[in-house]
């Protein structure tokens, strides 16, 4: 019989098991797994969607040009809101102004505001709901489901005191079709 070319694997040194091996190659795989974890490729898409622009404030109704002449009386902003109305995710301001009268109950005139097109200007009026030569008073004003809602009061005649108006509208503006769609209930009431 011929004796074998490949040696007994009892002779050879790297066969025994030594705790010293195990350690290194607990070592070595550690290692190899850590390295994996850092060179992933990111998630394809399932991580959260990028942050999404914040919307600007809403313009301020102070310091605008109301298209309200007050023959050289100050006018005043007596009641505001704000919303997104057109859907550009933006909102707009709603502003009651009327001129600041020593006495009496000055009309309204309800205009809707959105920010200048050049930093740092005032905000423009871009629609008027209410005509001051409407001679009506705004009890309640708010900004909801993208529409304009408001309580208008009013007289029935030019006989009825300014101090006691005897109609009372509910009405809602909707940026409709490039315009804003006025629809309401009017209900008389008084004496």
């Amino acid at each position: 019989m011929q004796p074998s070319a490949v040696p007994d694997l009892a002779d050879l040194a790297h066969t025994h098991a030594r705790p010293a091996h195990w350690l290194a190659t607990a070592t070595a795989t550690a290692a190899v797994v850590a390295l994996a974890g850092l060179i992933q490729p990111g998630p394809a898409g399932a991580g959260p969607a990028p942050a999404a622009p914040l919307p600007a404030p809403a313009p301020e109704a102070a310091g605008v040009d109301y298209p309200l002449d007050c023959g050289g009386v100050a006018r005043k902003v007596a009641k505001r809101a704000s919303g997104d109305l057109d859907g550009d995710g933006n909102p707009e301001t709603v502003a009651v102004v009327h001129c600041e009268a020593g006495s009496g109950t000055p009309p309204h005139a309800v205009y809707v505001l959105t920010r200048a097109r050049e930093k740092g200007a005032p905000a423009r009026v871009v629609a008027t709901l209410v005509e001051p030569g409407l001679h009506q008073n705004v009890a309640e004003l708010s900004v909801r489901d993208g529409a304009v809602h408001a309580t208008l009061l009013g007289y029935s005649n030019p006989d009825v005191p300014l101090c006691c108006p005897d109609e009372k509208e509910q009405v809602s503006w909707r940026w409709q079709g490039g315009a804003f769609v006025r629809a309401g209930q009017a209900d008389a009431y008084g004496a």
